[in-house]
């Protein structure tokens, strides 16, 4: 897609300095970051480096993420709603979750590793003779105390609204390990969520670019909404419906919110 045909406005000469910059400045930060993850990860069998490092991406490609409510710290299955890839390097860096994503991801260049770095559980969408495999895979990133975020939408929405909810998502908590809690999560860009939203019919690559290029920063709300016990509900369906009733009742009010402000 050229710049003249595309949706947005040309990138520009400035546009292109900046997306230098920002990716120079990711390429350093992986550099420093390295170095410190490996020994962590081979003395404690954990390491803090990962969700650094995403917090330091979401910084550089301009997102200032305030954090309200209270993060569950403990074993955690966090529910998020999704508009961008941004949302990946911005919930991973305040949460310390690691994500499920579809086992086509594993296989690309440098992106793979850096989700294999993070614990990312890989799974096949269209293998449905294979979901047993799948859950059990998750089951055991749990049962390992490692903290996940899934986007049960299953792709990105424009950020007007949610997306339905796929249940087989959660099937996974239909006999929930140990005293593991869902917290639903608003991920929340404001006034700059149709700037920012991808929808898919921006190709990737050009996507990525458009968001080192732009000018500036924008902020973005980070809402922990109130965890629940998944074993109190009624299986995958309840849970699923729970999580998106109170994800969407904090975007609503988050709508109202930011049309109030606006001039």
């Amino acid at each position: 897609m050229s710049e003249a045909t595309s949706a947005h406005p040309p990138v520009g000469l400035s546009g292109r300095v900046r997306f230098a910059i920002r990716f120079l400045a990711m390429v350093l930060w992986l550099i420093v970051c390295v170095p410190f993850h490996y020994p962590c990860k081979l003395i404690t069998g954990r390491s803090p480096w990962p969700p650094r490092f995403l917090r330091g991406i979401a910084w550089i490609i301009g997102a200032r993420v305030r954090c309200e409510g209270e993060r569950l710290t403990g074993d955690a299955f966090f529910v998020s709603n999704h508009m961008s890839w941004m949302d990946i390097p911005i919930a991973g860096g305040a949460t310390h979750a690691a994500f499920i994503a579809q086992d086509a991801i594993a296989g690309w260049p440098l992106i793979g590793w850096l989700a294999r770095t993070n614990n990312t559980v890989f799974v096949s969408r269209g293998d449905r003779l294979g979901v047993n495999d799948q859950i059990a895979q998750v089951r055991a990133a749990l049962a390992g105390h490692q903290p996940i975020v899934i986007f049960p939408e299953g792709t990105t929405s424009d950020g007007s609204g949610l997306l339905p909810f796929k249940p087989s998502l959660f099937a996974v908590l239909a006999d929930p390990p140990r005293g593991i809690r869902v917290q639903p999560m608003l991920i929340d860009y404001g006034a700059a969520a149709p700037e920012l939203v991808w929808v898919g019919a921006e190709p990737a690559p050009r996507n990525a670019f458009r968001m080192l290029a732009r000018k500036g920063s924008f902020p973005v709300r980070l809402v922990f909404l109130e965890p629940f016990d998944p074993a109190a509900t009624g299986g995958r369906k309840e849970i699923a419906a729970r999580a998106q009733a109170a994800i969407g009742a904090a975007h609503s009010r988050s709508v109202m919110s930011t049309a109030i402000r606006a001039p």
